[in-house]
């Protein structure tokens, strides 16, 4: 078992997925996105990710009250694997008078922002994922030489075409035709990649952020008054939201300084936590903290994240397994562990 350990995982959204900056704004729509500061393109902040994970996987092992931000009412939260992967707050009386005193760990997982990589926009020529060198190249996705130097008028595709290609409203002339060298195995043999890995766009970093940002899914909604159940007088918003289809990766590290030498027994079960040995767990045993953490994040398909829920947004799919990044003690030391 590593000690440390790097993973990165491949998302899909499968409805648009909005995860709010909290509050009104003046521009193009009322209730915007998160957005990376340099850039300005869309993201999913890890916070979301983390904490929608560990709500689905207390679901999942059937306790409740390792969710949430206080766990008072967990009973023992070292061995609770939600709580040891995740972290716990919890306060408890102190012994010979003392007062009240609070016991916190800050788990083991720790979850990054996930960052677009392959971005769906209508053209001419059919849906069509754009993406740029840099992006394909931190997904560890290799791109052959005709990759290499793109105008900024210009873009590689993974298909022939000779004829101006639109993406949405701007319109591109000097086209090449390329092909992704190398892609990560666990990816490249998935039904959903190889979907669409004949439809990709490689433009200038300089047009991504323009092109994200000009195709953005926007909706426009009215609030419920809750006394009549009807829309309310004057209460008209927009929103925006990452659209349906959309490819990201995300990256989490594991670091079970505590127990990753494997020689201690840690609070991770082949069933549920109420109903014992005869319940397993749906998907497969606990063996880990990535078990724990990879089992909460799968259930964001069914329930999504971020807002706008109740309006059919925020499934996001994990797109395979996670890739190892890299992990310590190494490989090679400790042998095929997978």
């Amino acid at each position: 078992m590593a000690t440390y350990k790097r993973l990165r995982y491949l998302l899909m959204t499968t409805d648009p997925v909005h995860v709010g900056t909290g509050g009104y704004r003046l521009g193009r729509v009322d209730n915007s996105i998160v957005r990376e500061p340099g850039t300005r393109i869309p993201k999913i902040p890890g916070t979301s990710l983390h904490g929608a994970a560990r709500h689905y996987a207390a679901r999942i092992y059937e306790t409740p009250e390792a969710a949430g931000q206080e766990h008072n009412k967990v009973m023992d939260p070292e061995k609770n694997p939600v709580c040891y992967t995740f972290g716990y707050i919890k306060k408890m009386k102190g012994g010979n008078g003392e007062g009240e005193r609070t016991r916190a760990f800050s788990g083991i997982v720790n979850m990054f922002d996930a960052h677009i990589l392959l971005f769906p926009v209508h053209s001419m020529a059919g849906p069509a994922w754009v993406t740029t060198k840099a992006r394909l190249e931190a997904a560890d996705i290799a791109i052959n030489a005709s990759a290499q130097d793109i105008p900024e008028n210009g873009a590689v595709l993974t298909w022939g075409r000779e004829e101006p290609l639109n993406l949405g409203w701007l319109m591109l002339h000097e086209l090449k035709t390329g092909e992704l060298a190398a892609v990560p195995g666990e990816w490249e043999k998935l039904e959903r990649w190889r979907t669409v890995q004949d439809r990709i766009v490689v433009v200038h970093e300089n047009l991504f952020s323009h092109i994200v940002n000009s195709n953005l899914e926007v909706r426009t909604s009215v609030a419920i008054d809750p006394k009549y159940g009807a829309a309310k007088d004057r209460a008209l918003f927009t929103y925006e939201a990452i659209p349906r289809a959309a490819f990201l990766t995300a990256e989490a590290v594991i670091d079970d300084y505590r127990y990753g030498d494997g020689e201690n027994n840690r609070p991770f079960p082949a069933g549920r936590a109420r109903y014992g040995e005869g319940e397993p767990l749906p998907n497969a045993p606990w063996n880990g903290p990535e078990d724990v953490f990879c089992a909460g994040l799968s259930m964001l398909e069914w329930f999504g994240v971020g807002g706008m829920g109740t309006r059919g947004f925020g499934r996001i799919a994990v797109v395979g397994a996670p890739k190892i990044v890299d992990q310590w003690p190494a490989k090679e030391v400790m042998g095929d562990e997978r």
